[in-house]
């Protein structure tokens, strides 16, 4: 992977990482357009997936230290309840990431057919909340645990995280801007979990063939390119605007099942 390479996909996984497009399934598209076998980037991916949590955290900067003041009162206060509703919503992640990851590695072989069918599915998800009633609801316990499992059938690639747990969030009633933040702040323990286990477990020997340029410039157009993303993102939920992106998944999902 040389740095124009590090670049794109840097930049394709901080716009799709937050845009209700599939970041997994544009960057199994990126992997086939580039020949790089999943092999290569074990130490890529950990950069690239660290740049847009930092993204995440720097965006809602003061929502997460407001939470974690609260929740050190510890007292059952509105942040500590929050926090711990995040904490049910990762769960049904967490039992696929633990009992699933050897099933969920066959996805990523640069299966164009698949991803561009679940990114149908992703369109048909974002499609049906532009024409859903919008309720003013908290998010309950419930309600969390069910965005949990949204947030787990999109370990595939081709169905988006944040298009899956937005819009199931909106089809539970909640409001526009509760559920954008609850969607981004949800997704930093798994991600977190995950890229430590992976840097922890990875065999670097075999798979840190990428170099210290491509790995930097991939994180910082990953950075830069997810602050960004992240921001609009948050406008298109509370301007209702998702049908766009359901255009464009069914668009380029028919174009993937058309040319695989």
């Amino acid at each position: 992977m040389d740095w124009i390479e590090a670049l794109i996909l840097g930049l394709i996984q901080g716009l799709t990482e937050f845009l209700p497009v599939s970041s997994s399934g544009h960057l199994e598209f990126g992997k086939v357009i580039f020949n790089i076998e999943a092999r290569e980037d074990l130490s890529f991916a950990i950069v690239v997936h660290g740049a847009t949590v930092l993204s995440i955290i720097i965006v809602f900067f003061k929502d997460i230290v407001n939470l974690c003041n609260g929740f050190f009162k510890f007292k059952w206060n509105e942040s500590t309840q929050y926090i711990f509703k995040i904490i049910v919503s990762i769960i049904p992640v967490g039992i696929v990431g633990v009992f699933f990851k050897e099933q969920i590695k066959l996805f990523f072989t640069g299966n164009v057919m698949f991803v561009g069918a679940m990114l149908i599915i992703t369109s048909f998800l974002l499609a049906i909340t532009y024409y859903s009633k919008q309720k003013q609801k908290n998010i309950s316990f419930i309600n969390a645990f069910i965005i949990g499992i949204a947030q787990a059938f999109a370990v595939l690639p081709g169905i988006s995280r944040s298009g899956a747990t937005i819009a199931t969030g909106l089809l539970l009633g909640t409001k526009r801007e509760n559920i954008a933040k609850f969607s981004f702040l949800m997704v930093l323990i798994p991600v977190i979990l995950a890229n430590l286990l992976e840097l922890f477990q990875g065999d670097f020997s075999h798979n840190n063939s990428v170099g210290i340029i491509p790995l930097m410039v991939g994180f910082f157009s990953a950075f830069i390119s997810g602050l960004f993303a992240c921001r609009w993102m948050i406008n298109i939920v509370k301007s209702g605007k998702l049908i766009y992106f359901a255009v464009y998944c069914f668009l380029i999902g028919l174009i993937a099942l058309l040319l695989a």
